[in-house]
């Protein structure tokens, strides 16, 4: 592994252990040239995965790309740092376990959805807003109106 501080490929292992409910590894790793302490995780990863865009371009499939927008969807809200992960990582074990190794940017952004919905609706709603690409306050009235289609709209006075 080669450390960020100093480019040094010659690194060492001090500490490690699971992560992540047992999904993942964290090390602490020691760069002896410049005596440098970093943490690195490693995670199974069944299959590369490949995103096929809404415009046909392909790019690979990126985790952290994927943690960003839920974290920003879920930013302030009382959902604790761990769960995210655990819904993150249970998010991509899903992509993985499709079958498939093309992945249309829709599966993911509704399996995306879908899970935000069960956990917080919030968060739900913050992510449709970017992945549906809102572009006036109607919009959201029209998306939440959805949510609750018990709730008759208010009678003007």
């Amino acid at each position: 592994m080669r450390c960020p501080f100093c480019g040094n490929v010659d690194t060492q292992v001090k500490d490690s252990r699971p992560a992540e409910d047992h999904v993942s590894i964290r090390r602490r790793r020691f760069c002896p040239a410049c005596a440098g302490r970093f943490t690195t995780y490693e995670r199974v990863q069944l299959r590369d995965l490949v995103v096929v865009k809404k415009n046909g371009k392909r790019e690979p499939f990126d985790r952290d790309k994927l943690e960003r927008s839920i974290r920003i969807a879920m930013q302030k809200r009382p959902i604790e740092a761990e769960r995210l992960d655990q819904l993150i990582s249970g998010i991509v074990r899903r992509l993985e376990s499709m079958g498939e190794t093309d992945i249309p940017s829709d599966t993911i952004g509704m399996i995306v959805m879908e899970t935000l919905a069960r956990i917080d609706t919030v968060g739900y709603v913050r992510f449709a807003s970017v992945y549906k690409n809102f572009q006036a306050a109607d919009d959201f009235e029209d998306f939440v109106s959805e949510l609750r289609p018990d709730l008759s709209p208010k009678e003007e006075i």
